[in-house]
């Protein structure tokens, strides 16, 4: 290493350590069970001997990695075990990266607390727009009946 030279000059990129679902969290990927298999659908004899589908499995319930919070709520909203699985590329690799993602968005997701709701009340010009639609339609209707009979 040359002086003035980051201490990673020159090495390729090594494969990412955690899984980044937010700013807040960071997931080891230890604690995630990765898993192959054949993938289902055509592909003719490459999909017959090539273990191509990736299924990444997070165990909300057992991770050291969640805070009280965070458990709580993604066992509430996720359950104990978080699931992703991905078939959709030939390339085994490049599944585990899509089942990766997944998981971090079905956790992100899982995570995301939901903004609370304002009450609000229609304005003076919207009931008076619903009241007039409704007048409108009533007359409508009217328009429609057959003409009175004289049953004199």
């Amino acid at each position: 290493m040359a002086d003035g030279e980051p201490p990673n000059a020159g090495e390729t990129s090594s494969p990412r350590r955690v899984l980044q679902v937010g700013p807040q969290l960071s997931i080891p990927l230890a604690e995630i069970a990765v898993r192959t298999s054949r993938s289902s659908g055509p592909g003719g004899q490459h999909a017959n001997v090539t273990a191509s589908r990736v299924e990444a499995v997070f165990d909300v319930a057992g991770s050291p990695s969640l805070s009280d919070a965070q458990r709580a709520r993604l066992l509430e909203r996720v359950g104990e075990r978080a699931v992703a699985v991905a078939q959709d590329e030939r390339s085994q690799a490049r599944n585990r990266e899509l089942a990766l993602e997944r998981l971090a968005a079905r956790l992100a997701l899982g995570l995301a607390v939901p903004r609370n709701r304002r009450a609000t009340r229609p304005s003076a010009a919207a009931r008076a727009r619903r009241l007039d639609d409704k007048r409108r339609a009533g007359q409508r209707k009217l328009g429609r009946r057959p003409p009175p009979t004289d049953a004199d």
